[in-house]
């Protein structure tokens, strides 16, 4: 007997998987731009890799299902159905990348790429489980914030290190996960979040940064030092 033709994943998932990519992505875009604020179409393609086409094509379509605010000429954003739905992914996302690092050793520039396949098929039941299990996380491997099972998200107080000044000092929160190299990079220096910096160095012309960590120099470049983000810590 042939094998059974392989078959794609049902429309009807495929299509709530792309609303809650969606939604997730302006919520980190708006987040970046202030409250209240509409992203640009150009600004949601480009978060997501799509055309800006296929952006305005599917905002339009969330528009109709009450959760995005799309206006021509100015942008999205999302209601508040759309902003649960988002932070709902969020805490999945945030949840399964800690499981992954802190329950299978896991390497934290690793569990973002799983975590983001991973994160449309867990239950309900199993988001909790992982919760109760990780002890109800208040941040992921990164630094990240988890929302609360009520979908609050928690302030963020942190500066980037980069705009810190020479003989500043601040206590690493979080980065970016998208990048694994940096990741990797820092890893590879002992830099993870929780761990103390001061800043003793600042070459011009965006060059880089250089901190003092766990009584060792490290010139970090740029786009890294922008990347990471810190509470700063009173001298006196």
């Amino acid at each position: 007997m042939p094998a059974a033709p392989a078959h794609n994943a049902h429309p009807a998932r495929r299509n709530a998987e792309g609303a809650e990519n969606y939604a997730k992505a302006l919520y980190q875009l708006q987040t970046r731009l202030g409250p209240g604020e509409f992203v640009g179409t150009g600004a949601v393609a480009e978060q997501l890799g799509v055309t800006p086409a296929s952006a305005s094509a599917m905002l339009k379509r969330l528009a109709d299902e009450g959760l995005v605010d799309n206006r021509p000429y100015r942008g999205a954003r999302l209601t508040e159905d759309g902003e649960q739905l988002a932070l709902e992914m969020i805490r999945h996302h945030r949840l399964i990348e800690l499981f992954l690092a802190e329950v299978l050793d896991m390497p934290w520039d690793r569990v973002h790429a799983e975590a983001e396949v991973l994160e449309h098929h867990i239950s309900e039941e199993l988001e909790e489980l992982i919760a109760t299990k990780l002890g109800e996380p208040a941040r992921d491997p990164h630094g990240d914030p988890i929302p609360s099972r009520e979908l609050d998200m928690a302030a963020d107080e942190t500066v980037p290190l980069a705009e810190l000044d020479i003989g500043s000092q601040g206590t690493f929160e979080r980065i970016s996960d998208s990048d694994p190299e940096m990741l990797r990079y820092l890893d590879a220096r002992g830099i993870r979040p929780g761990v103390e910096l001061r800043v003793i160095g600042h070459e011009p012309f965006e060059g880089p940064v250089t901190v003092l960590a766990e009584g060792d120099e490290h010139a970090l470049g740029s786009a890294l030092v922008r990347s990471m983000y810190v509470a700063p810590v009173a001298t006196g």
